[in-house]
């Protein structure tokens, strides 16, 4: 960590993203405290060298705080309710990792805006393995001097840091969107495969095709393969959570006057996905959804 300042931090949300994002900061060197809400998850992070906080308050007592949570409920319960913001002394950066509505992210500021401290939104693309080889795509708004401060956490943690201004909400509603995109590309990859499908070409040939010329990408080669496998377990990225992101992207285009016509619909086809009973998923699963509605199997496709 030569030239990097070693930086009392407190992270708060374990799941999977957040347990290897906390793991790259210990890899750095930084003193970091975690804190989970079922603590049995906080064990990993103490072998490894972190400090267990017996609540979110307790860990807030640092240089920074960083927080990746599931949704805008838990980002209250914690942030608000949990005594978080309370336990933040004045010139404290909170950076929210956490995929939260607009509406959400500005309040966000000006409550942290009123208690003397900096908010930072730095929602992130990547799933749990980009996370563990800290090459997440960062997104960043807030203060500049706030982003500066926290700039070694997020390097720690990413291989790129996207700026995207002073407002918090700019990069919560960049994130929503990114969602927003891959969501579409998971339901066309599921679609047209279902179509292949019934024509007799196998999903894996199909999309070993798309995937090798005209959609020659990251995000659409890696959920090609888990269609083509119909390996949906385990969850790089949970099936609720598509679904709450779907959901932030049409309440984001109502509050600005903007029509998503194909959010409604992808939406729906998650709630389809989510009806059939199992949210432990990823939501790649859409590609089922596409297969039932086409009777492929009852058809022997």
């Amino acid at each position: 960590m030569s030239g990097v300042r070693r930086m009392k931090v407190g992270f708060l949300g374990l799941g999977a993203m957040g347990a290897a994002m906390a793991t790259n900061l210990l890899k750095s060197g930084h003193e970091v405290t975690v804190w989970n809400r079922s603590p049995a998850a906080a064990q990993p992070l103490a072998a490894l060298g972190a400090t267990v906080a017996k609540d979110a308050a307790e860990a807030a007592r640092g240089d920074a705080v960083l927080s990746m949570l599931a949704n805008d409920t838990a980002v209250r319960a914690v942030i608000f309710d949990g005594g978080v913001l309370d336990a933040m002394a004045p010139g404290t950066v909170h950076a929210n990792h956490a995929t939260v509505s607009v509406a959400l992210a500005r309040e966000l500021a000006q409550a942290h805006a009123a208690h003397g401290v900096e908010y930072v939104a730095a929602p992130v693309f990547g799933r749990p393995d980009v996370a563990a080889a800290g090459k997440l795509n960062i997104l960043v708004a807030g203060g500049p001097q706030a982003i500066e401060r926290v700039r070694p956490l997020l390097d720690a943690m990413g291989s790129r840091v996207w700026p995207l201004g002073e407002a918090p909400e700019r990069a919560n509603v960049a994130k929503i969107a990114g969602n927003f995109m891959l969501a579409a590309a998971i339901e066309s990859m599921a679609e047209a495969s279902a179509l292949t499908r019934a024509h007799g070409i196998s999903a894996a040939d199909f999309l070993e095709v798309m995937t090798s010329t005209l959609f020659a990408t990251p995000a659409y080669q890696g959920y090609a393969k888990l269609i083509a496998a119909q390996r949906f377990k385990p969850a790089g990225f949970a099936l609720p959570l598509g679904y709450k992101d779907v959901g932030l992207a049409l309440a984001a285009g109502e509050a600005a006057r903007v029509p998503l016509p194909f959010a409604g619909v992808l939406r729906d086809s998650l709630l389809e996905a989510l009806a059939a009973g199992d949210e432990d998923v990823d939501w790649s699963v859409l590609s089922q959804v596409s297969a039932r509605r086409a009777r492929l199997d009852e058809r022997g496709c």
